[in-house]
């Protein structure tokens, strides 16, 4: 489909008009669900291209594509590239946007993450707090995106021992999700995973056992039985 429309645009619109730069993003973004990552980098940095020449490098839509593309260099682990990318788009979004608006807390969060996975806790930590309070002011404290950053921040401090500090948040973060998304929600089982393992972290396996049960449960329902993120749960329940 995607590709279809591709070859449309560029003969009624020709290669380098903005058009084709976005239906190049999303032709990037389904590859890249698949994992096919090779095919994925030369469709971002084709749309970069076209949107820097024709609306400008300070453009949000050229901030939007330097988001994705990090994101594919953060998945492959590949850390060196990522975070110019990140704060390239966190600078072009702030000038166009303001500093209080809702895609630059996504950018936050996205930088957070990158630092969290180099285990760089200081500098995720304030990141994760000020995308979090742009969300809340913007979207409203009982937002889904307010508890996926709750969530992230949690599993910061899970991570640091700081087990006081997190639950409080996977708990918050947890009723949001099962308010806003139903309790049989993906999400929820994400958020009841984390807190199943700060309460095995600590050894308290009778409150955790539950938590998994019912995450996996879940997972499986809407997921399938075969998807590896039921395996990670089957994994981290059954081993320890």
């Amino acid at each position: 489909m995607y590709l279809r429309a591709l070859k449309i645009q560029e003969k009624a619109l020709g290669k380098d008009h903005p058009e084709v730069a976005t239906t190049l993003n999303n032709l990037a973004e389904l590859y890249r669900t698949q994992g096919l990552y090779q095919k994925v980098e030369p469709l971002y940095l084709r749309s970069l291209k076209i949107l820097e020449k024709a609306l400008g490098k300070d453009h949000p839509e050229v901030a939007t594509i330097l988001n994705n593309l990090a994101g594919l260099y953060d998945s492959q682990g590949l850390y060196q590239k990522t975070e110019p990318l990140y704060l390239r788009s966190l600078k072009i979004k702030e000038k166009a946007l303001g500093k209080d608006h809702p895609s630059v807390a996504t950018i936050l969060n996205n930088l957070a993450g990158l630092y969290y996975s180099q285990k760089l806790y200081q500098k995720a930590e304030p990141l994760y707090l000020r995308s979090l309070k742009i969300l809340e002011k913007a979207l409203g404290k009982a937002h889904p995106s307010v508890a996926i950053t709750l969530n992230n921040l949690a599993t910061l401090y899970n991570s640091q021992g700081l087990y006081q500090k997190a639950k409080p948040l996977y708990f918050r973060a947890l009723k949001i999700k099962e308010k806003a998304l139903g309790k049989d929600h993906p999400e929820v089982a994400t958020t009841l995973n984390n807190l199943a393992g700060l309460y095995k972290s600590q050894g308290l396996y009778q409150q955790a056992e539950p938590l998994y049960l019912r995450s996996l449960k879940i997972r499986e329902k809407a997921l399938g039985k075969d998807h590896p993120s039921v395996a990670t749960t089957r994994l981290t329940h059954f081993n320890g």
